[in-house]
């Protein structure tokens, strides 16, 4: 059976495309030549496969209030469960944990993480092996950051969120990437470009394979 990775994430994971001439087929959402998770999956070659589980506006735990089933926690037993087995998880979020909303510092946002971590762990999903998990700190929020409805203090929240993500990972002895040097568009702030889809799949392919 091939190395089975899930990537479970939000709308940096599905492929979500703030500028459309950023994008081969003008959409707003990258193809499957752009995307990190295809691209890691070309990558790495037939013997892996690479699973994408991203959703727009995903969070850690914290339950959003405008849209339903939004926080990994609530849904990670099914999901984990209905993609076993799981040789690699790789979550990559913390970007929509900033909203207002929610009302979480980085502090906040990396015990959320955390719980979602020991979430993870505990589901029997893994086959014979122990839990593999790959945590990636997103880019932080450009400094040109505005959206009403994600409300204040995103950029000041989110300069905190990869240092608490990997103090996280240190403690529950699993594996942190931080994907700062990845770049961001300059429309939103917010999200990959097709080059920061590309270069976190470098980056990725590069680390994967010293995990299995």
């Amino acid at each position: 059976m091939k190395k089975h990775i899930l990537c479970l994430g939000d709308s940096n994971t599905h492929g979500y495309c703030a500028d459309p001439a950023d994008c081969a087929d003008h959409g707003i959402r990258f193809n499957e030549d752009e995307r990190w998770t295809c691209r890691l999956q070309a990558a790495l070659g037939s013997d892996y496969l690479v699973t994408e589980e991203g959703l727009s506006g995903r969070t850690t735990v914290f339950v959003d209030p405008i849209h339903e089933s939004m926080d990994a926690l609530s849904v990670a037993y099914s999901l984990l469960k209905s993609h076993e087995v799981i040789d690699l998880l790789i979550i990559m979020l913390g970007t929509n944990d900033v909203k207002e909303r929610f009302n979480a510092n980085a502090a906040c946002i990396g015990a959320g993480m955390e719980r979602l971590i020991l979430k993870a762990k505990s589901v029997d999903c893994w086959g014979t092996k122990a839990p593999n998990i790959l945590v990636v700190a997103p880019p932080r929020i450009g400094d040109g950051f505005h959206d009403a409805v994600m409300g204040e203090g995103c950029v000041e929240k989110s300069k905190g969120v990869a240092e608490q993500f990997r103090i996280v990972a240190e403690r529950q002895n699993v594996h942190f990437l931080n994907a700062a040097d990845c770049e961001f568009n300059q429309v939103d702030f917010m999200h990959l470009t097709r080059k920061g889809h590309a270069q976190l799949a470098d980056l990725l392919a590069k680390e994967v394979p010293t995990l299995l």
